[in-house]
Order: structure tokens, then sequence, then C-alpha cells
């Protein structure tokens, strides 16, 4: 009898551990898709941004490839997405990195249209200095909208750095770093999408994986 008890009990209890066992797996799946969604998201809201409404009418998301192209790019890999309207391509966006921010890694995500002008510069994840560097966020300051429409033919690419290097773009009054990093930056990518050119579009995707947006 005492045995029976002490079987019955031990499969009670064996019981409730697969179900808690269960329970954790199905949640912990629940909140991993949750999560990946809500970078899925929040990188969609973040090309939004920086693209012509309506222009596209594909997923950049799905449609992206991974090139290396450190000394311009920042990074060994750089994701690219490609931007369609049926056939016609209409832009990339790459998500190039600024080796030399004043305290560290700047992670940029940047438009190019096809005729070679910005459709826009985003910050996705930075660690300077808050009232200083930190103005390259659109939260703190207008600067970075004014990357929009600009292309190396305009300004001329002698004139791709800050004022105070004689260049076209604004400095922070007390950071001079952060700016002209990130203008050279922005410089470099859309030199490397000229090099490319229809390259960027002809390679075939890859396969889709989770998005990492950075900040939102």
């Amino acid at each position: 009898m005492k045995t029976k008890t002490i079987l019955l009990a031990g499969s009670v209890l064996g019981a409730f551990a697969v179900g808690g066992v269960t329970v954790v797996a199905v949640t912990h799946e629940a909140v991993t898709d949750r999560i990946a969604d809500n970078q899925y998201q929040a990188m969609q809201r973040k090309l939004t941004a920086i693209l012509p409404a309506g222009a596209s009418d594909n997923d950049p998301l799905r449609d992206h490839i991974e090139v290396e192209a450190k000394d311009l790019l920042g990074s060994d890999a750089t994701q690219v997405y490609r931007v369609r309207h049926g056939q016609d391509p209409v832009a990339v966006v790459l998500e190039p990195v600024v080796p030399d921010g004043y305290a560290g890694p700047i992670r940029l995500l940047v438009s190019v249209m096809h005729d070679g002008t910005l459709g826009g510069v985003r910050v996705l994840s930075h660690h300077e200095t808050p009232g200083l560097g930190d103005k390259i966020e659109e939260l703190k300051s207008d600067w970075v909208y004014g990357f929009k429409g600009k292309s190396l033919n305009d300004p001329p690419l002698e004139q791709w750095g800050v004022k105070r290097d004689g260049g076209a773009f604004d400095q922070f009054t007390g950071a001079t770093i952060t700016p002209r990093s990130v203008v050279n930056a922005v410089k470099n990518t859309l030199i490397y999408v000229q090099e490319q050119g229809e390259r960027l579009f002809e390679q075939a995707a890859e396969t889709p994986q989770q998005i990492a947006g950075g900040q939102d």
C-alpha cells in the first residue's frame, strides 16, 4: 500500500514537472516571437521614415543581402536592404558603422535612392556624450535631417565635412568629432553604393533572419 502511494505521488510530481517544463517552453517561444516581431516593426518604422511614401511594393527586410566592405562601411559585415517597385530598383538602405565616434562605434541607417541622392539618415545606436555628441539623435536635434537629398555632387565631394574643416555640414558646439565622423561615414556609404551600382540589386536575397533594429 505504501509503495503504491509513493508511486502515485511520484507520478503526480512527474506530471507536474512535465507540465511545468511545457509551459515554460511555450511561454519562452511566445516571448521570443513577440520580441522578434517588435524588432521587425521597429525597423519597418525606421525604413519608412527615410524612404519616399509609396515608393516601393516589396518588403526590404525580406529582400536583403550582407556585404563585406569594412574600409567604406566600417564593419566586417553590413546589411543592405533592397527597395523595389515591381522589377525597378528604388533605393538601398544600409547599416554602416561609424568606427571612430567620440565614445565608440555609432550604428547608422542610411537610405540611398537609385539616383544617388540620400533618402535620409538615422542613428540606430551610439554612446556619445549626453548634451553634446548625442545631438546626432533625431530626438535631440534636427541635425541628422540635413542629409536628406544630398549626394556626392551636392555638396561636392571635397565639401563632405563639417564647416570647421571647410565642409558644408554643421558641427555641434563643444562636439566636433561626432558629427565629423558621421558625415565621413555617410559619404563613404554613398561612395560604396556608387561603386557597386546595380550589383547590389542583382545578388540573390539571403534567408530571412531576425532583424536587429537597435533603439526605437
